[in-house]
């Protein structure tokens, strides 16, 4: 008989960390394996940060911090807030993690209650339904296609809706699909949740700065709901800053003592080496930042000009992030004579194990349609990494109808 809990053995793994393990063993045994399962910049973190980092060590800085993060930390990000995306956070609302992810578990446990619903546009970044799970939530899949950009529409969310609604949780940019909603498409959701008092607005902009297509609008704008938004961010991706592993939120008070209540039980303060480097990276010297911007958009736009010359994968512009998410349904019911390809799943092992190319699938992400490209790597990387997938895909044929 087992000895773990229920709770944990009914948990799914993390497919993108999966499929990161999957290929270090691939490696391991010799294989040449090129590996966009990950979310994470292939850039060095701004020489400017790093030199903050060094600083706040030789200064001394080395004692816990208050559990909510230094106030220096929060008063930062209630300015970003304030400069960045119009949002009037104090820094009593601030309430800074050890990454996004725990971010997003502080509040989700802080607000969902069990059977609560939490409506999720889909697809989705893969941990939203496990943490929501964690909370004994029930998630909601609002399913938006290629079709609609991956987009979800007022009168989907609105049909979903019921009396055990309490979250509306999105991103934007969207992990896996880059899809980015406009100030219209936001305004629209928001005059739906405006009708529904009792539910609260979980908005995931870890994005933020990887946009092509103008400024990023955040829900939390808008005056009718304003006081009902949470909203997410942290250093992982506009800075290159994965491993130092710093998230925060904006959110009613309430909300923000909720948290902080919660992560004094379980990890107190982050890293105050980290806490001291973020003050550097949230003012106004983003040099760096649009620079890797460019670099993703130029990026972008080659891996999506290789895609479309792949016979069967439908493709769509992802107008953010570093991913491109193509529709593979073309591909199921296909076989190699010794492989057969009955959903994306199987395509995405049969990428791994054929052509040594490691994608996620996209069931994780609540798309069982598709696979996620990260095209966080250099140009050489991606481009013979398309062509082994396109050499791979060729080889499969439809099986024969007996």
């Amino acid at each position: 008989m087992t000895k773990i809990s229920d709770r944990l053995n009914n948990l799914a793994e993390s497919a993108t960390l999966k499929m990161a393990a999957l290929s270090r063993e691939l490696k391991n045994e010799g294989k040449d394996v090129i590996a966009l399962s990950l979310g994470e910049p292939d850039f060095e973190t701004p020489y400017h940060i790093r030199e903050a980092a060094k600083a706040a060590i030789d200064a001394g800085h080395n004692k816990y911090t208050p559990v909510n993060g230094l106030v220096e930390l929060r008063k930062a990000i209630s300015n970003k807030f304030k400069r960045d995306n119009g949002l009037d956070y104090s820094h009593e609302q601030i309430v800074v993690s050890t990454g996004a992810k725990q971010s997003l578990a502080n509040v989700i446990n802080a607000l969902v209650n069990p059977g609560d619903e939490v409506i999720v546009a889909s697809p989705f970044w893969v941990s939203y339904a496990a943490q929501v799970q964690l909370a004994e939530g029930k998630l909601v899949e609002l399913h938006a296609g290629i079709d609609k950009d991956f987009k979800v529409t007022p009168e989907m969310l609105e049909s979903a809706i019921t009396d055990k609604t309490k979250v509306f949780l999105y991103s934007s940019p969207c992990n896996p699909t880059g899809a980015v909603y406009s100030k219209d498409e936001l305004e629209a959701l928001a005059n739906v949740i405006a009708k529904h008092e009792r539910i609260f607005v979980l908005a995931d902009e870890i994005y933020e700065h990887i946009n092509f297509i103008g400024g990023h609008e955040s829900i939390g704008q808008f005056e009718n709901i304003k006081d009902r938004v949470i909203t997410v961010n942290g250093l992982s991706k506009g800075f290159a800053m994965t491993g130092w592993r710093l998230g925060y939120i904006g959110a009613p008070l309430e909300v923000a003592k909720a948290c902080t209540k919660m992560q004094g039980q379980i990890t107190s303060g982050t890293s105050v080496i980290t806490q001291m480097a973020a003050i550097t990276a949230l003012g106004d010297n983003l040099e760096r930042t649009f620079q890797m911007r460019e670099a993703f958009l130029r990026r972008r736009n080659l891996v999506l000009d290789l895609l479309g010359k792949i016979p069967g994968l439908k493709v769509n512009v992802p107008e953010g992030a570093f991913y491109v998410f193509p529709d593979a349904s073309a591909f199921f019911g296909t076989s190699t004579g010794d492989t057969t390809i009955n959903n994306v799943d199987d395509l995405t092992m049969y990428l791994l194990q054929d052509c040594h190319v490691a994608v996620v699938t996209g069931s994780a992400f609540g798309n069982p349609n598709c696979f996620r490209i990260s095209y966080a790597a250099a140009d050489e990387v991606l481009v013979e990494a398309v062509d082994r997938i396109k050499q791979s895909l060729a080889k499969l044929q439809p099986v024969p109808v007996a």
